[in-house]
């Protein structure tokens, strides 16, 4: 043999593939959770067939899905993920809806393509709804036009990421006696929410409810003297932006106290 008289060192040798240690131990701990390979049943709702070429791709040899344990089946009924490509249209309505409810639960829904996310060019033709999201509860979205193989195998590791809470997943039904306490009870409720949307509006979601429950808190703490209190807190504060959010809320504090 030619090989035999070529040094060793001289010889191609092809470097083993090995996963990164992070990835094995979340791979091994899916696989040991889920237990089981992941069907996949494909739904066309209207598309180029873009989509279909794209999903074939990632499902044969080069991609291969399926070492994930991701497996196309034929049957909605035997469907662990339902994949929806191509804009929702009229005509494939009901038949997107029976392969819904024809799944077994848990399911997951992934809308595929941009077409599948948001109705893609054909978003506004006359027989067209639009996206998956409209008719039916979407998990994940995959965008793209098309999506490409890597694409399609991050989004089916979503979707088993996602299958997991949901074959795992606890509810908590709360007792008929049990009771929710209302927070800053003494101010109107009214004006609680106009205050809550204010700061919201000024510093966001997380910051702003922040904001708000420290004016709150200065307004149940002091009730003789609301606005001598407002002005101390506006006083103290350091922070500019905070203190324009204070002096907002103190001036529809006053327009709800003018008004009566």
């Amino acid at each position: 043999m030619l090989a035999d008289n070529i040094p060793p060192q001289l010889q191609w040798k092809p470097d083993p593939i090995t996963l990164d240690a992070k990835v094995a131990e979340a791979k091994k701990k899916l696989l040991e959770s889920i237990k089981r390979s992941v069907y996949v049943y494909r739904v066309d709702c209207g598309g180029c067939n873009g989509c279909e070429i794209e999903i074939f791709a990632t499902i044969t040899a080069v991609f291969d899905a399926e070492r994930f344990g991701i497996k196309v089946v034929p049957s909605p009924r035997h469907a662990d993920m339902l994949l929806y490509t191509g804009a929702m249209t009229r005509s494939m309505r009901e038949p997107a809806i029976r392969a819904y409810h024809a799944a077994p639960d848990p399911k997951i829904v992934m809308s595929y393509g941009a077409c599948g996310c948001t109705g893609g060019i054909f978003h506004d033709n006359y027989c067209v709804w639009g996206g998956t999201d409209p008719i039916l509860p979407v998990d994940v979205y995959v965008p793209g036009c098309p999506p490409t193989p890597p694409a399609t195998i991050f989004g089916f590791a979503c979707a088993l990421g996602i299958l997991d809470q949901k074959l795992h997943a606890s509810h908590h039904v709360a007792p008929a006696d049990d009771q929710t306490f209302v927070a800053f009870p003494a101010i109107p409720y009214k004006v609680r929410t106009s205050f809550e949307r204010e700061a919201r509006r000024m510093s966001g979601y997380y910051f702003g409810k922040k904001i708000v429950d420290e004016f709150m808190l200065t307004i149940s703490k002091d009730k003789e003297d609301v606005f001598g209190a407002i002005d101390r807190l506006i006083g103290n504060e350091t922070d500019a932006r905070k203190r324009a959010v204070f002096m907002d809320l103190r001036a529809l504090l006053m327009s709800k106290v003018v008004k009566g």
